[in-house]
């Protein structure tokens, strides 16, 4: 019986997963087939094939659109948003942590409350704040209101509660100060809690299409998923375009987390994740 279970348990899995997968695959087919035969794959995958294979729809989002452009945008901003994201969330969670103070633990409690408020929530007051500073169609109003996450906050306090503190007090001990005993000892220890953040953050933001739909107007700062929302309404309509166009706008969060997976299987161990 128990070898019966397992079978079915990983039966199970494996047709979860090829629900999962076969938009992306339907997609990448796609983007490698001429217009006419994007429609035929819904008579059966046998008309991928037939169709052949081309390059032709890369090329295509190339000549219509700035995508390098867009692509620009959406790595500044969201490296932006990690690399100092990090920073930030990462001292916070320490402070949170380690340190004593007063009024730790009510402040602690108000970053957890923020968990539950979504971005749809306060967009209207963020927005009309940001108006009032004049920061619309910038770089700047889609960086900095997700510098500071509560999400994030969160994940480095459970990793940083968790450390011995040896290390830190022989630190203490050798005349090291709060943010030297930070950087030394315990930001090398911590390299699988800041590569989840890492990647749950550019996965979380690489998406983001509400904020800068409010935000931006222009091309000049638009990022990949305002521009494939209108790359979708440019005409003329033509799937193989848009599929390439997905493709392209996946790749860098899939080498992302293939560059830091180890890290990230890690980090969602250690840090407390769970389900």
């Amino acid at each position: 019986m128990g070898y019966v279970k397992a079978f079915l348990i990983y039966l199970s899995l494996l047709l979860i997963g090829l629900l999962f997968i076969t938009p992306i695959v339907f997609m990448i087919s796609g983007s490698l087939t001429p217009d006419a035969g994007v429609f035929a794959q819904a008579g059966g995958w046998d008309a991928l094939w037939s169709a052949g294979v081309s390059l032709d729809n890369y090329r295509d989002v190339f000549a219509r659109v700035d995508f390098m452009g867009y692509l620009f945008n959406s790595l500044f901003i969201n490296g932006m948003i990690v690399g100092v994201g990090l920073l930030v969330n990462s001292l916070a969670g320490y402070a949170f942590a380690r340190l004593q103070w007063y009024g730790r633990n009510l402040l602690f409690k108000l970053v957890l409350a923020v968990l539950i408020i979504p971005l749809e929530a306060i967009a209207v007051p963020l927005f009309y704040m940001v108006s009032l500073f004049g920061w619309r169609d910038t770089y700047w109003v889609q960086i900095l209101p997700f510098i500071a996450n509560a999400f994030s906050i969160y994940l480095f306090y459970t990793f940083f509660i968790g450390m011995p503190r040896e290390m830190e007090e022989a630190a203490r001990i050798d005349g090291a100060g709060v943010l030297r005993t930070f950087y030394c000892i315990i930001v090398p220890n911590a390299k699988p809690v800041f590569a989840s953040v890492a990647v749950l953050t550019f996965l979380t933001q690489w998406g983001a299409f509400l904020w800068p739909l409010m935000v931006t107007s222009g091309e000049d700062v638009r990022p990949l998923p305002l521009a494939i929302a209108t790359f979708y309404s440019l005409p003329p309509l033509q799937w193989g375009d848009i599929f390439a166009f997905g493709v392209m706008m996946v790749t860098p969060i899939l080498v992302l987390f293939l560059l830091f997976q180890p890290w990230f299987v890690r980090g969602v161990v250690t840090s407390g994740i769970k389900g």
